[in-house]
């Protein structure tokens, strides 16, 4: 097949770990990869945001990424990309033009809205990937959510009129059901994991020397919804344990990076300073060490989409404790990998993490069990089987928008 995959905001060339670069970044990356893999000719459409950009990068595996003349080349922040859309569904149109793909699958609502663009003048079939949606995060983030107004009624009209939704949990479902997407209109395919970079025993030498007996490890993009501040919170509960987060901008910029300096404070006041540790960005080829190092892994976010940070741990054989929301509930297996712990919830969190902490052997088996969840479920290999089938039933049925509609 010839597949295109639109990524307006997050290129697969980012590395993750900045305000607008995570978890999408890295499904997009390795799902072209491990499709190209397969043969298939995949091209990754993404907007230009820097001026010596090259307009075409070959990834590992084949998989091109195309940079998308969209707005100054620069970067700018994701809320403010709305605007840019027409042009980058008209680049669309005018590429597809001279080379029609069979699918279009777009990551992200902006992306949909940039497909949709370009795939009506060619009665393209489109796939929708949300990655986050926006009811979802107002209901959380209140007057903190910079989406644009126009949001909510873009992604329901997007959902209800392309080929097929690819949710990445089973929350999503039922939030999709709300605006009117119909269950059958919707397949449920997970992100994934490199289980062979994550994996148990992965060379240490390059994590950070302990400074108590436990550590913990909470990472991904230093912004206030991920909760830090919860597991920051929960050290206060917890004797003897060092709190490592790693994520945001370099370690020489974190003093002025706003979530950074709030987590500081909140250590100082809570009288942890001496036991958290802000390590910045991170390069990725250690991350698998630094998760390694870990005796527990923490995510405590508000609410998440689907949470990779979650799956390296249990690739690495490492118990993971986190909030009972989103796609933690389909990835994390409750007293058997880990533990799930309500949202917002910081005594739960020391609970949790007291009673692992308490037993090795216990998190020896969450450990061996997470693992094994991963190679089940959770490899890119087969989330790449469950997309690759997507596409092929949407590419058979060859359904236009207008005729969902």
């Amino acid at each position: 097949m010839r597949i295109a995959m639109v990524s307006e905001h997050a290129s697969p060339l980012a590395a993750p770990g900045g305000v607008d670069a995570g978890g999408q970044n890295v499904y997009v990356a390795r799902l072209g990869e491990e499709l190209a893999r397969r043969g298939h000719r995949v091209t990754v459409y993404t907007r230009r945001d820097a001026a010596g950009l090259p307009d075409r990068v070959e990834l590992p595996g084949g998989a091109v990424v195309e940079h998308v003349p969209a707005g100054p080349p620069e970067s700018v922040p994701k809320d403010e990309l709305l605007p840019h859309m027409p042009a980058f569904g008209a680049y669309l149109a005018r590429a597809w033009r001279r080379e029609r793909p069979d699918v279009v699958h777009a990551h992200f609502w902006m992306s949909g809205l940039a497909a949709r663009f370009g795939a009506r003048p060619h009665g393209l079939p489109v796939v929708q990937t949300y990655h986050a949606l926006g009811t979802v995060e107002r209901r959380h983030q209140g007057h903190r959510d910079t989406s644009p107004p126009e949001r909510l009624g873009i992604e329901r009209h997007i959902g209800r009129t392309c080929a097929r939704v690819l949710a990445t949990c089973t929350d999503e479902v039922n939030e999709l059901a709300a605006l009117g997407v119909p269950g059958q209109h919707v397949s449920v395919v997970p992100c994934g994991v490199d289980a062979g970079r994550f994996r148990p025993g992965a060379d240490g030498t390059s994590a950070p020397p302990r400074r108590a007996r436990h550590r913990l490890l909470a990472c991904g993009r230093l912004v206030r919804r991920k909760g830090y501040d919860q597991a920051v919170r929960a050290l206060t509960r917890i004797p003897d344990t060092e709190l490592v987060i790693a994520g945001g901008p370099a370690a020489g910029r974190l003093s002025r990076e706003p979530e950074a300096r709030r987590l500081w404070h909140l250590a100082h006041r809570s009288g942890v300073a001496g036991r958290v540790r802000l390590l910045g960005a991170v390069d990725p080829a250690g991350m698998p060490a630094l998760v390694g190092s870990a005796d527990l892994v923490l995510c405590t976010p508000v609410y998440e989409p689907f949470g990779i940070v979650p799956l390296e741990a249990m690739a690495c054989g490492v118990p993971v404790v986190a909030t009972d929301v989103g796609g933690h509930r389909d990835s994390v297996a409750d007293g058997t990998t880990g533990r799930l712990v309500p949202p917002q919830d910081p005594g739960a969190v020391a609970a949790a993490v007291r009673e692992l902490l308490a037993d090795d052997a216990l998190r020896r088996r969450h450990g061996t069990a997470g693992r094994a969840r991963v190679l089940a479920h959770y490899t890119w290999d087969r989330v790449a089987d469950g997309v690759e089938d997507v596409h092929r039933q949407v590419l058979t049925a060859h359904t236009t928008p207008e005729e969902v509609a």
